[in-house]
């Protein structure tokens, strides 16, 4: 079966979820982690484990749009004004530092209340 136009698909259950709506909607699944790409921001992953067993990554260009506020150019990444919070897989705090990484810590805390 082609997975064309799906939204995503568990590899171990074979659950699928055509559209994110859905996807976020499942309580079969939990928000548990984030995974950096510092290179390429939007290349990061969000993972979730689903009620199979599975843990799902998803990139966060798949959320990019629920998050309307600024995105700032520069890094702070291991300067002062960084709590580290991108370093630690399961931390899904926002972060309040004024850091290119910043976007991705407020998608985080709207999943994490989905």
């Amino acid at each position: 079966m082609s997975t064309a136009g799906m939204f995503k698909k568990c590899n171990h259950c074979n659950k699928e979820w055509p559209n994110r709506d859905d996807f976020l909607a499942d309580d079969s699944l939990s928000l548990i982690g984030y995974q950096p790409n510092f290179v390429v921001l939007s290349k990061g992953l969000f993972l979730f484990n689903h009620q199979c067993g599975n843990t799902l990554s998803l990139s966060v260009d798949k959320f990019s749009d629920l998050y309307q506020g600024p995105v700032f150019t520069s890094s702070h990444a291991n300067s002062s004004e960084c709590l580290g919070y991108c370093l630690h897989k399961n931390d899904l705090r926002p972060c309040p530092a004024e850091c290119e990484c910043s976007y991705v810590r407020h998608i985080l805390s709207v999943l994490s209340k989905q």
